[in-house]
């Protein structure tokens, strides 16, 4: 037992060779997926084999998108309207199945999936996911070791198929986080700025005010407050009021989709949704994900007080974010390239600490896991594995010397290689 629990403590049997081994077979495994669905779908125009649309989640977006260019935006939080839109392009008469894909963003998101409408499905998806796509790998490959092959690696990322297979926006709310982690030292107007869109995502964007006010970062703070605010403005002045209201009346709806398990429990990756899927009670499951959502607080102030640099801050952000909120899914488990990539950069350039390199896999490679475990064996994983990755994180944090205004000018070294 003791040589085993070794093994697992230090894992030296987890090389580099076996690594790439590994990240070479989810890469081939990502890439033969999407090739698939692309032409079982006859590139978007024919449904999957379990009549599915292409980038499923995406036809809320695209059909909120089209009933905002014909002149009825509000209409994009009426279910009735937007499911009926949604018939209207994906029916039962061409082969697909009538499930209904709601629309529970705020009106910021709206206005960034505007363009969308103008474009075919197919191409809509195409556009969607290479331009949101590559700029999530932009900020993935700046937070990387530099010697690391970070096109494998991203590929090899069971989140980057997972988002890519529903169409959704984890790629994006990656990408805004990630350039704020890496510009928070440098450019803190921009990482402020990157912040404030993530306005769109709010259930993601919980910790970030209280965040940047523990870490004393009222540049950052003021633009993300700016972007933020002029993005709602932006919307409220071209979709109107109605819209608003809309937004706020399906409010209700989305949280009764939440509690009575309308996504499906074991979809989910929340400490929440752990606690429903177990049996727990719904006053209890609140309780636990308060418990855990105050943890994650505690963890992201506790770090950014010290001020150690926008890497280390930005990392236990995107990991306290999955555990604060009750509201999450595997695709948004994307986040976690953030720690993850910030991490083994440390660890290449320090060495890595006990049960570092163990939890850095599993976090890996869980996203691939969660949701056949819990749906098919009751196994709710997933918060689990992000409380042991906030553990690696704050651990490597705390031991990261607060910059001095002269070094934080000049830049973590992240920041450099984003420039």
């Amino acid at each position: 037992m003791s040589t085993f629990v070794f093994a697992l403590r230090e894992a030296h049997w987890l090389g580099a060779g076996r690594a790439t081994a590994w990240a070479r077979l989810l890469a081939l495994t990502t890439l033969l997926a999407v090739l698939a669905f692309v032409v079982l779908t006859h590139g978007g125009s024919a449904p999957d084999p379990w009549q599915r649309p292409l980038a499923t989640d995406f036809v809320s977006f695209w059909t909120a998108a089209k009933l905002a260019l014909g002149g009825a935006p509000a209409a994009a939080w009426n279910p009735a309207v937007h499911a009926a839109m949604q018939r209207l392009n994906f029916g039962p008469n061409a082969g697909f199945d009538t499930t209904y894909y709601a629309f529970f963003y705020p009106p910021p998101f709206l206005l960034i999936c505007l363009p969308l409408a103008l474009l075919p499905y197919s191409a809509a998806v195409a556009v969607w996911l290479g331009a949101t796509g590559a700029a999530c790998f932009a900020v993935v490959r700046a937070l990387l070791p530099g010697r690391w092959p970070a096109a494998l690696v991203f590929l090899a990322f069971p989140p980057v198929l997972i988002n890519a297979a529903h169409g959704q926006n984890g790629a994006a709310v990656t990408a805004l986080l990630g350039a704020a982690t890496l510009q928070l030292d440098r450019r803190p107007w921009l990482a402020g700025a990157c912040l404030g869109a993530m306005c769109f995502k709010p259930q993601l964007a919980l910790l970030i005010l209280p965040t940047l006010i523990a870490a004393r970062r009222w540049h950052a703070l003021a633009w993300a407050a700016a972007v933020a605010s002029g993005l709602c403005l932006i919307s409220l002045l071209l979709f109107g009021a109605a819209a608003w209201r809309g937004f706020l009346a399906d409010a209700p709806l989305a949280q009764a989709v939440l509690e009575l398990g309308g996504v499906g429990f074991g979809k989910m990756v929340s400490s929440f949704a752990a606690a429903r899927l177990l049996g727990v009670n719904l006053t209890t499951a609140w309780v636990v994900q308060t418990l855990v959502s105050l943890t994650a607080l505690a963890a992201v102030m506790l770090v950014a007080h010290r001020r150690p640099r926008g890497a280390p801050e930005g990392a236990t952000l995107a990991t306290a974010a999955c555990l604060a909120t009750p509201f999450l899914l595997d695709y948004d488990l994307m986040l976690l390239a953030i720690p993850l990539a910030w991490v083994a950069a440390e660890a290449e350039r320090t060495g890595y600490l006990p049960w570092e390199k163990v939890t850095l896999a599993v976090v890996f490679v869980s996203p691939l896991l969660a949701r056949s475990l819990a749906i098919w064996c009751g196994v709710p994983m997933a918060p689990l594995v992000l409380l042991a990755l906030l553990g690696v994180v704050v651990r490597r944090a705390r031991a990261v010397a607060p910059a001095s205004l002269e070094v934080r000018a000049m830049g973590a070294g992240a920041a450099t290689a984003w420039r």
